[in-house]
């Protein structure tokens, strides 16, 4: 694969078909942790970290089960590598960062239930990426949410220096941003070529 077709790949899952903004996948992460910067793009590099091994992973598995014509195990086999994956993102982080750790919350174990990430693993079998298409769509996955959580805690964090109407504060606000930045992301539909 040229190199042209493998940044088409990479622009169109982080950016036009970006996860978040565009499939509305991840949204409880989004959501929820996007209220501080800090915390919003450490969630997004946890985030990568676990679709780039979840999809070097389900590459394989995808090769092996149907070598072995068991393809009915794959959804299953997705499902055990993310959690394992996430168990041992979460260990790491409680050892180097107890106080993104505590920052993160309950939000950390759901990436565990990502259907972002689970759909990176089904979106490339589905599609047969190769090896390096695999590696490329998972980075562009993981760029693209981790773009959104970080636009969104931006806006937000600037949101509380201004005036915003007491009906409209908390969850309402935070709504109304994820509509407008998912009505940006639409503007860059035809940028990244075939889906």
């Amino acid at each position: 694969m040229i190199d042209a077709e493998l940044w088409s790949l990479f622009v169109n899952a982080a950016l036009v078909n970006n996860f978040v903004l565009a499939y509305f996948l991840g949204i409880c992460p989004y959501l929820g942790v996007s209220g501080r910067l800090d915390s919003a793009s450490r969630m997004g590099a946890a985030v990568t970290f676990v679709m780039l091994i979840a999809s070097l992973c389900a590459y394989g598995i995808h090769q092996v089960l149907t070598i072995m014509d068991a393809r009915y195990l794959e959804l299953i086999a997705f499902i055990v590598v993310i959690a394992s994956t996430v168990q041992l993102v979460e260990m790491f982080i409680r050892k180097t960062s107890p106080a993104l750790f505590q920052a993160l919350g309950l939000y950390l174990p759901l990436i565990t239930t990502n259907c972002a990430i689970l759909a990176v693993a089904l979106f490339q079998t589905q599609r047969s990426y190769g090896f390096v298409e695999s590696v490329v769509f998972a980075l562009g996955a993981g760029a693209g949410f981790t773009l959104a959580m970080v636009l969104m805690a931006g806006i937000r964090e600037k949101l509380r220096l201004g005036a915003v109407p007491d009906m409209a504060q908390g969850t309402a606000i935070t709504l109304v941003l994820a509509g407008i930045l998912s009505l940006a992301f639409m503007g860059f539909a035809g940028i990244g070529g075939e889906t």
